[in-house]
């Protein structure tokens, strides 16, 4: 079963989406874990850090599964505007 986290846009990299889930700490980890082939992306290992994900993509690290979803465009971002 895999975690949904939502995006902005309708696409994001690979390595903006491992941070943005959480997975890694920051980009240079990121970097790291996807050039060792510990990444997978719909169940392939994928090396491509700037590998365009879209929504639906089930992203995997570790034994965690998360997949790429549609922000809530009524969710409370916390800004005044």
């Amino acid at each position: 079963m895999s975690t949904d986290v939502p995006i902005r846009d309708e696409s994001i990299r690979l390595g903006q989406f491992l941070k943005l889930a959480n997975l890694v700490e920051d980009g240079a980890e990121a970097k790291a874990v996807i050039g060792q082939g510990l990444v997978s992306v719909n169940g392939e290992v994928d090396t491509r850090r700037g590998r365009q994900l879209v929504l639906g993509d089930v992203v995997a690290l570790g034994g965690v599964s998360v997949r790429v979803a549609v922000e809530d465009p009524n969710a409370d971002d916390g800004l005044p505007w």
